[in-house]
């Protein structure tokens, strides 16, 4: 039997790569097919491989999601689980659900989970997960800053058999096709999903005739192995110690309270813990996450620290996560977890903060810290719904090495931002503004990156929107002694001219007429350093562009008539 130490450098390095591109492929077949600009366009999509008893992630794309990375890992296990209790997986077996308290993240993620045969025996699980554009609740879109639990958000359902064995079984399409206000938009993504896995199959066909499942086995081991070789060597070159640091969401949408996420880093030899005691408890509104979901975003922020690590399970074996039982990160079902975007977020700035006094040059200032998820839902002029779901971008924070990325998305995903043309082609809107957002980056020797503004007005007769964000009270901070950014404003226009949500951040039920237009100003990055030490010329450069005003330049930066 071929052993992981068996296995010679070249080959490994060939066999990571072609497995690699598997889920690569996978992730490309669904962004093809999906019939959702979320899944099409901005790619909140994910597919890997895992571990065929304990579900552990093997390979993820490189396209996908980081956040899924970790979360995957327990939804294959769910299912693990559930084939267990009913005599076992089959061969052409398919998992479909959606349960966020077992498989992390939200409702609106789709998974679809499959048995991988070879000769007879399971190799491994394949995967593939996508954000659904709608999967009913009481908010199109399923962003319900109200929810006070998870029926209110969507359709729950637990891991259910979509294919037995080969053959599709139609009832469970009819479930989910009922629970959606999309159903066209629905069916094309689950083909999408269900011909992603099947390509994933052929794939490892491939793979294997070549290369014979013991060598591929025994890769994969090394694969893991060595992972948690370089995580050990990395954590090992910084200082021990203990750090903390605090950060908050403006509130959980239901009552209008700070609620503090707090990290200790603790880092001693190869091992590094963070401790979460202290964060807020468990909240009534939508801003708590599950366990799965709060362990895989401590490995998203530990992957960008440390950024040559693989994406395999091996990375977290040298790391603790302490989750407090009764938290906002652990929270049981049915506690809402829509808005869990929102709340890892912060997860990552507070992880970061900690770690910038460690190992100030590996981390960045806050990003924007918010995805601002804007729904407008109504009906066409021939009577047909819409639904214009999507997510928005911000500054990044500024590094040891430069400024901050402007316009950029979310530090929990390589997704992107559906383009205007794309939105503006599928729904009755224009958009009136997609500018960046002057001042908004936080002051530093290096600057933080700008927001954006957004301007939006209904083309349609009438039409409800929905706003689930955050940094609407609480700004990106600085690091190393950098300014913080702009906070979030949100602003929607009525008759009686334009108002902002009593929340600041979050507001369901936004009644708009033709002709109205809700108008987002995205928070920028924080800054990195002390913006006495910034360049005069990039000063200039900044003021010159438009980037910063002449007046935000002298109150920062001491900056006059061109001096």
């Amino acid at each position: 039997m071929t052993a992981a130490s068996d296995i010679d450098p070249i080959t490994l390095a060939v066999l990571a790569g072609r497995m690699e591109q598997i889920a690569d492929e996978m992730d490309a077949t669904l962004f093809r097919a999906a019939f959702n600009p979320i899944i099409a366009e901005a790619h909140d999509a994910s597919h890997g491989l895992y571990h065929a008893e304990t579900g552990e992630t093997l390979v993820q794309g490189k396209s996908g999601l980081p956040i899924f990375v970790g979360v995957m890992a327990f939804a294959v296990k769910a299912v693990i689980d559930k084939a267990a209790a009913q005599g076992g997986p089959r061969d052409g077996d398919v998992w479909v659900f959606n349960d966020a308290h077992i498989g992390g993240t939200h409702l609106s993620d789709m998974r679809l989970v499959r048995p991988y045969f070879r000769e007879g025996d399971l190799f491994c699980w394949l995967a593939s997960v996508g954000h659904w554009h709608d999967v009913g609740g009481a908010v199109p879109g399923n962003y319900n800053p109200g929810a006070t639990d998870a029926f209110a958000e969507a359709f729950v359902l637990p891991p259910v058999r979509l294919v037995r064995e080969g053959e599709l079984q139609q009832d469970i399409v009819d479930i989910l096709m009922r629970n959606t206000r999309l159903p066209q938009s629905a069916m094309g993504d689950l083909n999408g999903q269900l011909g992603a896995l099947d390509l994933g199959v052929r794939r490892m066909d491939e793979l294997l005739d070549g290369y014979g499942g013991e060598v591929v086995s025994a890769a994969l081991s090394a694969l893991q192995d060595r992972a948690e070789a370089l995580m050990r060597a990395e954590v090992s070159g910084l200082p021990d110690g203990r750090w903390e640091a605090e950060d908050w969401l403006d509130n959980d949408g239901i009552t209008d309270e700070a609620l503090p996420i707090r990290v200790a880093l603790e880092i001693e030899g190869d091992r590094l813990r963070l401790d979460f005691t202290g964060t807020s408890p468990r909240v009534a509104g939508p801003v708590n996450i599950a366990l799965p979901t709060a362990v895989a975003t401590a490995y998203v922020a530990i992957k960008h620290i440390f950024p040559a690590l693989p994406a395999n399970s091996g990375v977290m074996r040298p790391v603790e996560v302490v989750v407090p039982e009764g938290s906002l990160l652990s929270a049981p079902f049915p506690a809402p977890v829509g808005g869990y975007t929102e709340t890892i977020l912060r997860m990552i700035d507070v992880i970061f903060a900690a770690a910038a006094h460690a190992a100030p040059e590996r981390v960045v200032a806050n990003a924007y810290g918010t995805i601002n998820a804007l729904s407008i839902a109504g009906k066409r002029d021939d009577g047909s719904p819409f639904v214009m779901f999507s997510f928005y971008g911000g500054g990044h924070g500024g590094s040891a090495e430069s400024d901050g990325l402007n316009h950029g998305n979310a530090p929990i995903s390589t997704a992107t931002i559906p383009p205007m043309e794309i939105l503006e082609a599928a729904y009755p809107v224009v958009f009136r503004q997609w500018a960046l957002r002057p001042d908004s980056g936080g002051a530093g020797t290096h600057r933080g990156g700008l927001g954006a503004v957004y301007e939006i007005e209904l083309l349609a007769e009438k039409a409800e929107a929905f706003l689930f964000g955050e940094r609407g009270r609480h700004a990106p901070m600085g690091a190393a002694g950098g300014g913080s950014a702009a906070l979030n404003v949100f602003s929607y226009e009525q008759a009686d001219g334009w108002h902002h949500p009593p929340l600041a951040s979050k507001m369901r039920g936004i009644a708009l007429r033709k002709g109205q237009r809700v108008r987002l100003e995205t928070p920028g990055g924080g800054g990195y350093g002390p913006a006495s030490g910034r360049d005069r010329a990039a000063v200039a450069r900044d003021v010159a562009q438009g980037l910063v005003s002449p007046q935000a330049a002298a109150r920062d930066y001491g900056w006059e008539d061109g001096r």
